[in-house]
C-alpha cells in the first residue's frame, strides 16, 4: 500500500449495506461501523446528503462518536476542534515546533519534555496541507462512496475473529504499536496514512470524550480490507470457527473439540 497519502480504495467493488450486516451477524457488534472520508475543500465536505455541522468545539473522539453511537453524518474543519493535536492526526493542522514538543503534556501525561517530545514523534498522521475537512459517517448509509476507510469497535473476542479474518488468504502478520495517549494516530491516523489496517487500544480521551467502553478496540481498515475479512469470516464461519467463541471447558478432554476443527479427511 502506498505510504503517507489517504487511503484509496475507489477501484474497490462492495455494497456498504450488505457488507455490514454480513459483519454483524458474523461478529453481533453494538457498535455502528461507520466511514471516515478526508475532503480538499470544505465545499466537497458540505455536499455530503444529510451533513451536520457542530455549533461547539469538540474533540475528533467527539465526532467520532456522533457517528458511531449517535448514527449521525458530521463534518468538520480544523476550526471545530479542541486544539492541534486532534487536527494534526487527521492533517488539518501542521506538527509545527510547539507540536512537536509536547509541552502541555509535561506534567501530565510524561514526566519529562524529552518524554513528550518522543511522543509526539511517535504519533502516525496525515500529512498536513492537503485537506480542509472531514466527514465521519455510518458506513451502511454510503453517504461516502466510498470513504477512506472504515471503523470497527469491537470486544478483543470479537477482533481477533475479525483479523483471522484479514489473515484467511494472503497471511501476513500484523504488528501494531501503542503511542499511549492520543491513540487515534494508532488506528484513523496510522490507516488514513497508510492505508494498511490499523488495531489501537482507545486511549483516556476518546473514553471520557467520545464515550467508548472499556471493553471495545478500535480497528480502522479500508473498505476493500474490510470486504475481505468478511469473506475470510464467512469461510471460518463454515468451518465451525465463529464468534460467539463457545468455552470448551478447562477441565474437559479436549480431544474431542479439537478433532472437531482438526478431523482428517
Amino acid at each position: 500500500m502506498q505510504t503517507d497519502t489517504v487511503a484509496d480504495d475507489t477501484t474497490a467493488s462492495y455494497d456498504a449495506a450488505t457488507l455490514v450486516a454480513d459483519l454483524n451477524a458474523l461478529l453481533r457488534l453494538k457498535t455502528t461501523v461507520i466511514g471516515m472520508k478526508m475532503f480538499a475543500t470544505v465545499a466537497e465536505m458540505e455536499a455530503i446528503p444529510k451533513i451536520r455541522r457542530p455549533s461547539a468545539v469538540h474533540t475528533t473522539d467527539q465526532i467520532v462518536s456522533m457517528a458511531s453511537r449517535l448514527g449521525w453524518t458530521v463534518g468538520i474543519t480544523a476550526e471545530d476542534l479542541v486544539g492541534a493535536q486532534c487536527r494534526a492526526v487527521i492533517g488539518l493542522s501542521p506538527r509545527d515546533e510547539a507540536f512537536m514538543s509536547g509541552k502541555n503534556y509535561v506534567g501530565v501525561w510524561h514526566g519529562s519534555a524529552e518524554d513528550a517530545r518522543k511522543r509526539q514523534a511517535a504519533l502516525d498522521v496525515v500529512p498536513a496541507g492537503r485537506y480542509e475537512s472531514l466527514v465521519v459517517s455510518p458506513l451502511a448509509s454510503g453517504r461516502l462512496n466510498p470513504p477512506d476507510i472504515c471503523l470497527v469497535y469491537a470486544t478483543p473476542g470479537q477482533m481477533i475473529i475479525l483479523i483471522n479474518g484479514l489473515q484467511y488468504t494472503g497471511y501476513k502478520k500484523f504488528e501494531w504499536g501503542v503511542v499511549g495517549e492520543t491513540a487515534c494516530a494508532d488506528s484513523w491516523g496510522r490507516a488514513l496514512k497508510t492505508g494498511e489496517p490499523s488495531l489501537s487500544l482507545p486511549c483516556y480521551a476518546e473514553r471520557r470524550y467520545g464515550g467508548v467502553p472499556d471493553e471495545e478496540m478500535l480497528m480502522a481498515l479500508s473498505p476493500a480490507h474490510l470486504a475481505k475479512a468478511v469473506v475470510g469470516m464467512k469461510q471460518l464461519a463454515k468451518n465451525g470457527l465463529r464468534y460467539p467463541i463457545a468455552p470448551y471447558g478447562i477441565q474437559a478432554d479436549v480431544r474431542a473439540g479439537m478433532g472437531v476443527s482438526y478431523a482428517k479427511t
